[in-house]
């Protein structure tokens, strides 16, 4: 089976989360490589996709989401699993007490699970490094707000056993069988 890991990045951790997905399926015997959205114009080679983009203010690249539209007649004839990589640190609650991984589900993914039913979904912790310049506009004028730079932790937080773990899933899953069922 030919797995195909389409993903939207703004500053690289998201690419970084496929690569280590797309090495997990192969390293479970699946043919599997890590592309960027913007990068992919046919499906027809692949028999299964794993779809991620980076998420900032609860909402997904707009990149990832033009794919899925774009595409949502060929992915809806294939298994496809999303994720989403973004929020920072390493709490698993917040201070109201809500887990921090759900909290962080892009907005858009309702609508997807509804257009695409995908077998799964994953929500990973990112990466931020204060010194990569700043994309678009409103990061350019996040990052000179003192609360903003207060709030935004720096460092790669993937974890990247979950990471893997969700693969190894994937694969399984894949290698079942039950992936032709759609």
């Amino acid at each position: 089976m030919k797995v195909l890991v389409a993903y939207a990045t703004r500053h690289g951790a998201t690419a970084g989360i496929a690569d280590r997905i797309a090495a997990a399926l192969r390293a479970a015997g699946q043919s599997a490589e890590a592309r960027p959205v913007d990068e992919v114009h046919d499906l027809a080679p692949y028999d299964a996709v794993v779809l991620g983009g980076a998420a900032y203010m609860f909402h997904w690249l707009k990149d990832a989401t033009a794919f899925a539209h774009c595409h949502r007649d060929e992915l809806s004839q294939r298994p496809v699993w999303l994720f989403s990589s973004g929020p920072l640190g390493t709490d698993r609650v917040d201070a109201e007490g809500a887990d921090v991984l759900q909290a962080a589900r892009p907005k858009e993914f309702d609508e997807l699970t509804e257009l695409l039913h995908p077998r799964g979904e994953q929500i990973f912790y990112g990466a931020f490094d204060p010194q990569a310049p700043p994309i678009g506009l409103t990061e350019r004028l996040t990052r000179h707000l003192p609360a903003a730079q207060e709030a935004t932790p720096a460092g790669d937080f993937r974890d990247w056993p979950a990471i893997d773990a969700w693969a190894a899933q994937i694969a399984t899953h894949l290698a079942s069988g039950e992936a032709d069922h759609r």
